[in-house]
């Protein structure tokens, strides 16, 4: 995948088979592989600061994308303290569990209140992970609502990723100097596992069904999840964000896993 203006090569873009679960990131050079059974089918790429594009699969073994013009924010002076801290998102269970889920990019949304006036500023977020390499890289994505209620526009003009250690861990890292402000209306903060050869481990297994040995492949960090009742759960694969809903009964709340992400929220 590259800069259709400068050809570079465009690293961490997500690339998707339209409307499947399949899914791969482009590593460090750009490059990427992915398995999808039909030539019909098309590829959706999509980076922040660049736009989306679809491209048939027999047609993907180069892919230019074009800039996209990032509108940046007006400049407001605003009286930050940094006295004052809460952490928002906790959950009451403490039950975690990890899921190799693939590169889908797993969104946890925090409703805003009145009190966090007081502390309006992100200073940190925090996630739970597990890891079996030294050292493994995840991107961290910070979204506006949309008046649907669904995640929105990217609130960083680049990428935020973040280096992850072995073991299992709370790991907090500080976006203090990005003067995020929680939105009225909530935000969407949300993890996106990158598949890139730096952070995969192969081990030899023997296949329980067949008694053969073979290779299994991981990518870390696996991110630790909360069981909880939510109304719903968004997921981005496919090339398209994706709604959960209890379909039983959509006006009652939906029993999931959840990413285990807080904020920390200062004055």
């Amino acid at each position: 995948v590259r800069d259709s203006l400068t050809g570079q090569p465009i690293p961490f873009v997500n690339i998707w088979v339209e409307n499947e679960e399949t899914g791969t990131t482009s590593d460090f050079d750009g490059s990427f592989s992915i398995n999808v059974k039909g030539t019909n089918k098309k590829l959706v790429f999509s980076a922040l600061g660049f736009l989306k594009k679809s491209v048939k699969v027999v047609n993907a073994k180069e892919v230019y994308l074009k800039a996209s013009v990032i509108e940046l924010n007006e400049v407001v002076l605003l009286n930050k303290k940094d006295t004052k801290e809460i952490e928002i998102g906790k959950t009451p269970n403490t039950i975690l569990q990890t899921f190799d889920n693939g590169p889908k990019i797993e969104a946890k949304y925090f409703p805003y209140k009145d009190f966090y006036k007081k502390t309006k500023f992100i200073k940190k977020v925090s996630i739970h992970t597990d890891s079996k390499i030294e050292k493994a890289t995840i991107k961290i994505h910070f979204y506006s609502v949309n008046e649907d209620g669904s995640p929105g526009k990217e609130l960083l003009n680049k990428d935020f990723l973040v280096s992850i250690n072995k073991g299992i861990l709370k790991n907090k890292f500080d976006i203090s100097d990005y003067n995020l402000v929680i939105p009225t209306n909530g935000i969407f903060v949300a993890y996106e596992k990158l598949m890139i050869e730096s952070n995969k481990l192969e081990r030899q297994i023997i296949d329980p069904y067949t008694k053969r040995e073979k290779t299994q492949k991981t990518y870390y960090p696996l991110v630790l999840y909360n069981y909880v009742e939510r109304d719903f759960l968004y997921s981005f694969f496919g090339g398209k964000w994706n709604k959960k809903t209890n379909e039983k009964d959509p006006l009652d709340k939906l029993t999931i896993f959840e990413p285990a992400i807080n904020l920390i929220l200062t004055n």
